[in-house]
């Protein structure tokens, strides 16, 4: 049975006096996998930073693998997810499964005297492995690699700890096509590996989306137009109102897809 990762119930967040979300829930369990789309300003990033326990709600109560936001210490509840950023700040030329290792210590160097035990180092491999990232390539310098095998590189020491959550802020960014394709082909392998793991994954593009996505939210202007499964959420309909723009959305072979629906001339 499925157990509850996320509970967010009627949540805002006011900054500077905006409101930037406004009376959103979601409910997220094990073994889902959840898309966060919607255009720039929309409130995912927003979103994403209370599911990540970065930041607290305005009003309303975030529950996070059993714990509420506001009564909890959130660094060490963030030692529990899995986030991965694809701007990693790292300018040190450590090897991949150093990179890979940081995971453990949640830092971005690795610790001063601290080393890793054999059981450890195993787990690293056998992560980057299952990541395409085995071999040869871990043990790359990291300024060496492309952005698409950071993002690999960055999911398998997000996994390090073995958590139950894993947010993905824009994992594509910036990739190529075959790098994209790279990405999402391992995120549908790793989902497949761990039943267990829910994944929460913002995005603006529905290409971006790997097959294995179960469920998706849209947002627009800081409110949800739509939650629940993903089929039943990213209809050629609620995916226009969002972007308020018309589109015909497509799903082959588990894929989605759109574009643009064309525009009778008055």
């Amino acid at each position: 049975m499925s157990t509850v990762v996320i509970r967010a119930d009627d949540v805002d967040v006011v900054r500077d006096g905006n409101l930037l979300l406004d009376s959103v829930s979601m409910t997220v369990r094990s073994g889902e996998h959840w898309a966060l789309l919607g255009a720039n300003g929309a409130g995912k990033s927003t979103l994403l930073g209370l599911l990540g326990a970065v930041t607290h709600p305005t009003r309303g109560t975030v529950q996070i693998l059993g714990r509420t936001l506001g009564r909890v210490d959130l660094r060490e509840l963030r030692s529990h997810l899995g986030h991965i950023n694809p701007r990693h700040p790292l300018h040190s030329p450590l090897r991949v499964r150093e990179v890979v290792l940081t995971g453990l210590t949640n830092s971005i160097e690795p610790v001063p005297r601290w080393s890793p035990t054999a059981e450890q180092v195993a787990r690293a491999e056998q992560l980057l492995t299952m990541l395409g990232m085995g071999g040869d390539k871990a043990g790359s310098r990291w300024p060496t690699l492309s952005q698409g095998e950071r993002g690999r590189a960055l999911i398998a020491r997000a996994l390090m700890p073995s958590p139950r959550l894993l947010l993905l802020d824009e994992p594509a960014t910036g990739l190529d096509l075959a790098a994209r394709e790279q990405l999402l082909s391992s995120l549908d392998t790793l989902r497949g590996e761990h039943p267990e793991l829910a994944t929460v994954l913002v995005t603006h593009h529905l290409e971006e989306l790997p097959a294995s996505t179960t469920h998706a939210m849209l947002l627009r202007g800081g409110q949800c137009l739509g939650s629940g499964p993903a089929d039943e959420v990213l209809t050629t309909d609620q995916v226009s109102k969002c972007f308020d723009h018309p589109v015909l959305i497509t799903r082959t072979e588990g894929r989605w897809a759109a574009r643009a629906e064309r525009v009778s001339p008055r």
